[in-house]
């Protein structure tokens, strides 16, 4: 029977991330595709991709924002972490999940893709998190992120206690991400709502 669950933030126990991006794109008028391409114009220029390298902790926010804005040129602006978090709120019901789970006796641990500028701001929307979770993991600390099976391997080891893999079910609204789980030996739930990653998660416990 597995022990541990492990859970992402955007996207999970938030409303999608795609949605907050959307409404910026919509209120800018800056194209998401345009984005895209300034995107890997930038990843090509400076040998990274900045979103990656962002999520790492190698670039800051600024640096990521000035290389963006220099391939969109013409003045345009990309959004800020505060303009992202804007668009974006809780999901009660996953969260409410999740702290059931925490005392039905699981291990439990947060593992982000996330920005270092941005931890005032997710923390913010989920102020009982250290209450729901024994470990948090956040990218932009540990200079590594998912799908790098590293990073997965460190929540495992600050779970502590003999947490293996096959121990785990792995939750995540990106499917790339929960492949590399499973690749590790972990259950995995590829999260789109509430409603269905529920009973997918007690099934996998079971």
């Amino acid at each position: 029977m597995r022990r541990a669950v492990i859970c992402d933030f955007g996207g999970v126990l938030t409303t999608p991330l795609g949605n907050s991006f959307a409404a910026w794109s919509r209120e800018s008028g800056i194209p998401l595709e345009d984005v895209g391409t300034a995107m890997a114009g930038a990843a090509e220029r400076h040998g990274g991709h900045p979103l990656f390298m962002l999520e790492k902790g190698e670039i800051d926010e600024q640096e990521f924002l000035r290389r963006l804005e220099a391939e969109l040129g013409g003045g345009r602006t990309v959004a800020t972490g505060v303009e992202v978090f804007r668009h974006l709120e809780r999901n009660p019901e996953m969260i409410d999940y999740m702290r059931e789970l925490r005392d039905r006796g699981l291990r439990t641990a947060l593992l982000t893709n996330n920005v270092r500028e941005w931890e005032p701001s997710w923390r913010a929307m989920l102020p009982e998190i250290d209450e729901i979770f024994e470990v948090v993991v956040d990218s932009a600390f540990v200079g590594m992120r998912k799908p790098e099976p590293e990073v997965y391997r460190l929540t495992l080891e600050r779970l502590g206690g003999g947490t293996e893999p096959a121990d785990c079910v792995f939750v995540d609204d990106v499917a790339i991400n929960c492949d590399a789980a499973r690749e590790l030996g972990m259950a995995a739930v590829v999260f789109e709502s509430t409603d269905q990653a529920r009973p997918e998660i007690e099934a996998a416990l079971a």
